[in-house]
């Protein structure tokens, strides 16, 4: 009888091997001459806004008591801290790996090395829908991740998790693999584990006990804040597939069909006379839509995908978003009792726009993301003010969220942004 190998007596082997390309990553906003002189005001429900609202300066002609204008020196624009994350480098040259949230909405990235070199970054891509984002540093001989297969990973083994939680740079925490394919609403399926990730980890790298990078640590489960023994990473396959179209395209092309879907469950399985409860059933067909060209009805329950079951809803989505826009694909829908087979020809799903840096979004706009309430998933980054005042920011932000957009699934948390104020 084969005896299970014992836990590791310590990592500090596989940290000597790793930890060197594990980088943090700070970034900076540009505060305008107007930011300085009309600053936001926040929203109207807030107790303090009517006062700031009569004794803060605002555009527009002002009253002037003196006789003639008064001259006034423009004030230069400043940097202003932003936060901070975490993240690897995958190449000798310097392209690094990180989380979109990390970076969005930056006027400058700055990476640091655990031997105190400091590289300004380039952005050389972001993308929202997966929480990936590739940036670029000027070097030679860095030293870099080694990338592993998610697909190995066995629930139950070991892995360590290297980050900046509240600013403490190459900060190690250990743990297991909990759980893979993690439905989360998002378009990845995430690797869950329990190794402690708090904010600043964000984009810093899950490695296994071979020193390999098996996926990206983005989100934690939480209802206060801090860790609470979830934790999510994305499968590092996905993000460097994401990273070279970064790379190559400077932006993720994905496919799209027109159709608004849900889960099959199993009454209407039974109903419909379906084996099991599985693929993803039809609500609605966007008019004149690649699905609507190619017969799809709502109703219809797409159960095969270029010849590939359908599992689920989140299954479609994942393999239509990863088909070139253009292809030509069959799929097969359950409708009336029976079986048919359709072609489809894919279209492009439109990118997320661009937000706009922090320090110059103007009075009334939504945060750049905090649609959190208690209890949600949250992306594990930092904010650039620290740990202080952490309650009274995260109060006033929620109150601020309207508007900023519904969550899917239990609501994916941006803690670091929920954080910035």
């Amino acid at each position: 009888m084969s005896r299970r190998p014992a836990a590791p007596a310590d990592f500090s082997e596989l940290v000597e091997r790793t930890a060197p390309a594990v980088v943090n990553i700070r970034t900076t906003a540009r505060l305008s001459q107007h930011a300085q002189q009309f600053p936001d005001l926040g929203d109207e429900s807030d107790p303090g806004w009517e006062f700031f609202r009569r004794f803060m300066p605002q555009p527009g002609p002002q009253p002037n008591p003196h006789q003639g204008p008064m001259p006034r020196m423009p004030r230069p624009d400043r940097e202003i801290p932003r936060g901070q994350g975490s993240g690897f480098i995958i190449s000798t040259d310097g392209y690094v790996i990180t989380n979109h949230h990390v970076v969005d909405g930056a006027d400058e990235i700055f990476v640091t090395l655990p031997d105190k070199r400091e590289f300004k970054a380039h952005l050389i891509g972001s993308d929202q829908r997966s929480d990936v984002a590739l940036v670029k540093i000027d070097g030679s001989a860095l030293p870099s991740s080694k990338i592993g297969d998610p697909a190995k990973l066995k629930v139950g083994e070991w892995v360590i998790a290297i980050g900046s939680p509240f600013g403490l740079q190459n900060t190690v925490t250990a743990g297991i693999v909990s759980a893979k394919g993690r439905e989360t609403g998002e378009l990845l399926p995430f690797i869950q584990t329990d190794a402690a990730v708090n904010p600043g980890n964000s984009g810093g790298p899950l490695i296994n006990m071979r020193g390999e990078v098996v996926g990206v640590n983005s989100q934690i489960f939480t209802t206060s804040g801090a860790y609470a023994g979830i934790s999510f990473a994305i499968p590092i396959d996905e993000a460097m597939r994401i990273g070279d179209q970064l790379r190559t395209q400077g932006k993720v092309v994905r496919g799209r069909i027109g159709v608004l879907i849900g889960e099959v469950s199993r009454e209407v399985a039974e109903a419909i006379g379906l084996q099991k409860a599985a693929g993803a059933l039809v609500s609605s067909v966007e008019g004149d839509g690649p699905a609507d060209k190619a017969g799809v009805k709502p109703g219809d329950v797409i159960i095969k995908y270029e010849g590939k079951p359908v599992e689920s809803s989140s299954d479609l989505r994942r393999m239509v978003a990863s088909t070139k826009p253009g292809s030509k694909v069959s799929a097969t829908v359950w409708r009336n009792g029976a079986p048919r087979d359709l072609q489809l020809t894919v279209g492009e799903l439109q990118p997320d726009q661009p937000r706009q840096s922090r320090a110059d979004q103007g009075r009334g706009a939504a945060p750049a993301v905090d649609r959190a309430r208690p209890g949600r998933f949250r992306h594990c980054g930092r904010s650039a003010e620290g740990t202080e005042d952490q309650g009274r920011r995260a109060g006033r932000q929620r109150r601020r969220a309207r508007g900023a957009g519904g969550d899917t699934l239990g609501g994916l948390r941006p803690l670091d942004q929920q954080l910035r104020g």
